[in-house]
């Protein structure tokens, strides 16, 4: 809650604009029962003619605009001091995101992270909107009602000191319970979140297996613990809601029997006095009751915010990008000890090397070497834990991120094509206008221009989300496509032919020897040949480099290598 508080109170305009309307509707309370009693003790005690009463009047309904008034710009602020905050909120998580897109994939559902977006950010919400303006309200017009109530009779000034502190102890011990019910209802939504949109994506293929019914379930008792976990919160706010009402007029009468003693039985306090405090008391303590129903929508903030900070923790990435522009030339690359560890798990150990201009670098090894995330590294994608990339001679953090991304380009295992036409996911690849020309020239060096001619519409073919309608080798030459379009310094491909045919990798490998006259290269090798040309093999072995050196180098001096080879027999190594 503290750090939500912060939050608030950074922004200094808002909050003294909330103080000072608070003071002003105060004042407005105490001028609004000033006015009301002045009338009621001129009609029944000095029976004063009606046109007499006509300023008080006036000065009463002065007093109602303005605690209107106040009240209004006092919710207004709140709401928007709300979306200041959930913007920043979903700025900040947005960014967390992109600065680290492969630890965000990999973590969670994909459910959870559009809840967390969506409605924890809007859980947060009624903090803002409605407890810490009723937290000003409450910090500053019950003290000006306490200090008038005092000046007008000070024994019923210490009964609201004795029992205004039970509301905030009432408070704290019904806070305290419900946190837990609270950060239980959020949980149970970001899973039934999570699970819905999991299955939903899935449905073909739960059909398929004849799981649907049994899914269909999980999804029945994912909602029912949710609208459980809901009902357990609303059953402590309707609690809590009902023992505030109980305390504050229990509190009141007291005072009131107290006012109704001294005026009627000892004849020690005047009408106005008493009447005056008894339209005060109940002022001062709705203040406070309110209070308590705002804490409570407040617990609920809490959990929704711990959430967001875990899930910006998780993501955070020590990745950090300068200005430095970058020059479109082929990148000598200098790894000085550099190493990743996801969390707890796999970790890519310290990793010594240098790839020259117009090389061509093979990274070979098992499956779970650390290939991928050897390239991921290399891409930006992924934040060094200790070490450092050099380009050029100069630390990647200081080349600004457009223009390292500029010169790059990176052709994964799985790449990701989007709703569209063939054309428009080709041209990701450029960020320049392209001709016709260019783009029938880029589809040919990746192997896809024939079966595109083949279709109706050509480029213009629209393909579904995620590259539904293309078959998996389809969809990568499409994307190698985009590297030709790009004409990039640095080339990264994660074994780029599989699903490839003989014929069409063989226009891949002459495609690639093109390229590599004006780029530096770097492949995850997975077949024989691939190797065989590479300047430099990188041999990964649980996270470590293992070996390093040509083709011939290797299997001469480094068996694992050559037991690798003699295993594919002949075909791709991986």
């Amino acid at each position: 809650m503290n750090e939500l508080k912060q939050l608030a109170f950074q922004r200094k305009n808002k909050m003294a604009f909330l103080a000072v309307a608070s003071l002003l509707k105060g004042i407005a309370t105490i001028g609004q029962a000033l006015f009301f009693v002045f009338i009621a003790n001129r009609v029944f005690l000095q029976d004063a003619a009606f046109e007499s009463l006509m300023p008080l009047f006036g000065g009463l309904f002065a007093a109602i605009l303005l605690r209107v008034g106040a009240g209004y710009a006092i919710g207004r602020a709140g709401v928007n001091l709300a979306a200041d905050v959930k913007s920043e909120f979903r700025t900040t998580l947005i960014k967390s995101y992109a600065e680290n897109p492969l630890l965000s994939a990999a973590q969670g559902q994909s459910g959870q992270k559009v809840s967390l977006l969506m409605d924890a950010v809007d859980e947060v919400d009624g903090f803002f909107s409605k407890y810490i303006p009723q937290m000003i309200q409450t910090y500053i017009i019950p003290l000006l009602l306490l200090g008038v109530i005092f000046t007008q009779n000070w024994t019923t000034g210490v009964i609201i000191l004795i029992t205004a502190p039970f509301i905030p102890v009432f408070m704290a011990m019904v806070g305290k319970g419900t946190k837990k019910k609270a950060d239980e209802k959020m949980e149970q939504l970001n899973r039934f979140s999570g699970t819905f949109l999991d299955i939903l994506q899935g449905l073909s293929t739960l059909k398929l297996f004849g799981q649907a019914e049994k899914q269909q379930r999980a999804i029945r008792k994912s909602s029912l613990s949710f609208r459980d976990s809901t009902m357990e919160v609303l059953k402590s706010a309707f609690l809590s809601s009902l023992m505030l009402e109980y305390i504050s007029m229990l509190s009141i009468g007291i005072i009131a029997l107290e006012i109704g003693l001294r005026l009627v039985v000892f004849d020690s306090i005047s009408f106005f006095t008493a009447f005056f405090i008894l339209i005060l008391v109940p002022d001062f303590f709705n203040l406070l009751k309110d209070f308590g129903s705002a804490f409570h929508t407040a617990r609920g903030s809490v959990s929704a915010a711990n959430q967001l900070g875990a899930e910006l923790k998780k993501n955070h990435s020590s990745l950090t990008w300068g200005n430095e522009s970058l020059a479109s030339e082929p990148m000598h690359i200098s790894l000085e000890d550099l190493s990743f560890q996801y969390g707890e798990g796999f970790a890519l150990a310290q990793f010594n090397g240098e790839i020259p201009p117009y090389s061509q670098v093979a990274i070979v090894g098992k499956s779970g070497s650390g290939k991928t995330t050897f390239m991921h590294l290399l891409a930006g994608l992924l934040p060094q834990n200790t070490g450092r990339l050099m380009i050029n001679g100069v630390p990647r953090e200081t080349i600004s991120e457009k223009s390292w991304f500029d010169q790059l380009s990176y052709i994964s295992q799985n790449p990701y094509l989007f709703a569209g036409t063939i054309r428009e996911n080709m041209e990701i690849g450029a960020n320049r206008p392209v001709s016709d020309e260019e783009v029938l020239a880029a589809a040919e060096k990746a192997g896809i221009a024939e079966m595109v001619l083949t279709l109706e519409q050509g480029f213009e073919t629209p393909i579904g989300e995620a590259g539904r309608g293309l078959s998996g080798g389809e969809k990568q030459r499409i994307a190698l496509a985009r590297a030709f379009l790009k004409k990039p310094s640095l080339i990264l491909f994660d074994e780029p032919t599989t699903g490839l045919d003989l014929r069409t990798e063989k226009i891949l490998q002459n495609s690639l020897r093109e390229l590599q006259k004006t780029s530096t290269v770097i492949t995850v090798a997975h077949r024989l040949h691939t190797i065989r040309r590479a300047d430099t093999i990188f041999f990964l072995e649980n996270g470590k480099l293992e070996a390093a050196g040509s083709h011939d180098v290797l299997l001469q001096n480094y068996g694992p290598y050559k037991e690798m080879l003699a295993a594919q027999q002949g075909g791709g190594v991986r």
